[in-house]
């Protein structure tokens, strides 16, 4: 075999997935109206942005404490209540447990449905039924947060050591009590690391929410983008990831104490 064949073998075929890509990009920018152009005219209003955005109000610091720790608690309530109903559902949808195939399908169908619906979608709903508030803001994060984590704790189950389930079952163990003393105990570590993902995603999810009523951070962020206040939405863009590095560290401890 001749060194350009090992070396070119594949450059025609590489060479017509480059040019379909940029063929693909090309005209995705067509259709949409989407041009470079545009970024470069504006240098001017990036310039003005920018320099408000990296000059931070640090006086505005106290103003953003209560509600940075409204966020907290509403991501905290709401992990806690879709962790607590997940779990159950979870173990529903898998027929490793019910060992009923239609219970199975019904159960995951409704689950596929509330993960089909996206967070602001669901918190603008809950907005229009419960009103504009923090509690509209658990809800919503409850019902994320049960997608999310029934979706992994039954591909988990699924995934399991059958040899517990059949010993139980040879001395006559109920479902439940298979449920409880055969199942659980292979999983319980991955429901705690799936809560804990789970809750760092809700922490960065709640901040959005206030863009619809939903409370906490997001409400002080959406009124100071448009007051064009950039210098505020800096240190609140900080304050988020002041916290969000903390929660990510101090879950990554807990992690490592679980295995």
């Amino acid at each position: 075999m001749k060194l350009k064949d090992t070396i070119h073998r594949d450059l025609y075929k590489h060479l017509f997935i480059v040019a379909l890509v940029l063929l693909c990009v090309f005209s995705s920018a067509k259709v949409t109206g989407a041009q470079m152009a545009d970024v470069f005219n504006n240098l001017d209003q990036m310039g003005i942005f920018l320099q408000r955005f990296l000059s931070p109000d640090w006086s505005y610091i106290p103003k953003i404490i209560e509600p940075m720790l409204k966020t907290i608690k509403m991501s905290v309530v709401g992990t806690t209540l879709g962790v607590v109903f997940a779990v159950p559902f979870a173990f529903l949808a898998t027929t490793v447990v019910t060992r009923n195939f239609f219970v199975t399908t019904i159960i995951r169908f409704l689950m596929s449905i509330v993960r089909t619906i996206p967070n602001l979608l669901l918190a603008a709903l809950f907005v229009a039924m419960f009103g504009i508030g923090e509690f509209t803001g658990v809800l919503t994060i409850a019902v994320f947060t049960f997608g999310m984590v029934s979706q992994l704790v039954y591909e988990a189950i699924e995934t399991i050591d059958h040899g517990p389930i059949e010993a139980a079952e040879s001395v006559g163990a109920t479902k439940t009590q298979i449920a409880f003393w055969s199942i659980a105990p292979q999983i319980s570590h991955q429901v705690a690391s799936y809560s804990l993902y789970a809750f760092e995603v809700n922490i960065r999810a709640s901040t959005i929410l206030g863009y619809v009523g939903a409370g906490g951070i997001g409400v002080i962020l959406n009124s100071s983008l448009s007051l064009m206040r950039y210098d505020r939405v800096s240190i609140i863009i900080l304050s988020i990831l002041v916290v969000v590095i903390t929660i990510d560290w101090i879950s990554e401890i807990i992690r490592k104490r679980l295995v």
